[in-house]
């Protein structure tokens, strides 16, 4: 085998490097707060909604999880065009990242509440708390606590899953890669350091996530404390 390895070039690719980095991590902390939410509240009435809500929640959860993430990008990209509803690139990739992590983090939620002892429930009756008040305060963070790891889990994925959408021409960095690919024929080089920025990222997002619980979850540090 005659190639020679070389990855001197990719110097000159830094800023485009960079740039990619930066769109790949804005997709993935504009996508988890509003995604975090839009499967709480699929949760809660998939749960305890009106027999409409639970209708609707299930079909958006199955019709979510049981399609390509691919396909819900190019309908919002493509496909809304053809009705004169034009949204941009990074707009688009936002929106479908948001509906489709949404969709499997009210499942995860689901198991959340579904865990909380009926206890909770009864002494926060006792203690005057309307079913709101129960909910935000009582209900929420135990049941965030309890599937956190799944959470986590499922944010690195979405984060990774944002390399789709360099196919409706949102440059991060798997468009960033296709652009030096193309330029240089180095694939093999390219594409080992993007995996190896991937993997970097991925570790990252899960450190922050996991400081995250640390702060926010003094119980389970309590646990962890040796007597």
């Amino acid at each position: 085998m005659s190639y020679e390895f070389d990855f001197s070039f990719l110097k000159d690719y830094a800023p485009d490097l960079a740039w990619g980095v930066w769109l790949t991590l804005g997709m993935t902390v504009a996508s988890i707060i509003p995604g975090f939410i839009l499967g709480t509240v699929c949760a809660v009435a998939r749960l305890r909604g009106t027999p409409w809500q639970r209708r609707l929640a299930t079909a958006y959860v199955e019709g979510i999880r049981n399609t390509p993430l691919i396909i819900q990008a190019f309908w919002l990209f493509f496909g809304l065009s053809v009705l004169q509803i034009r949204i941009g690139p990074f707009a688009a990739a936002v929106i479908a990242l948001v509906i489709n992590v949404g969709a499997y983090t009210a499942e995860i939620m689901r198991a959340g509440f579904r865990s909380i002892p009926r206890g909770q429930l009864e002494a926060a009756s006792c203690l005057a708390l309307t079913p709101r008040q129960s909910l935000l305060y009582i209900e929420v963070p135990q049941a965030v606590e309890r599937v956190y790891p799944a959470l986590v889990s499922q944010f690195v994925l979405m984060m990774l899953a944002t390399s789709i959408m360099s196919q409706i021409s949102a440059e991060e960095l798997t468009g960033v890669a296709y652009m030096i690919q193309s330029f240089t024929f180095r694939g093999f080089e390219v594409y080992l350091v993007i995996a190896v920025i991937y993997l970097g990222l991925a570790s990252l997002l899960r450190l922050v996530l996991l400081g995250i619980a640390e702060v926010s979850f003094p119980r389970r540090r309590r646990l962890r404390t040796p007597l």
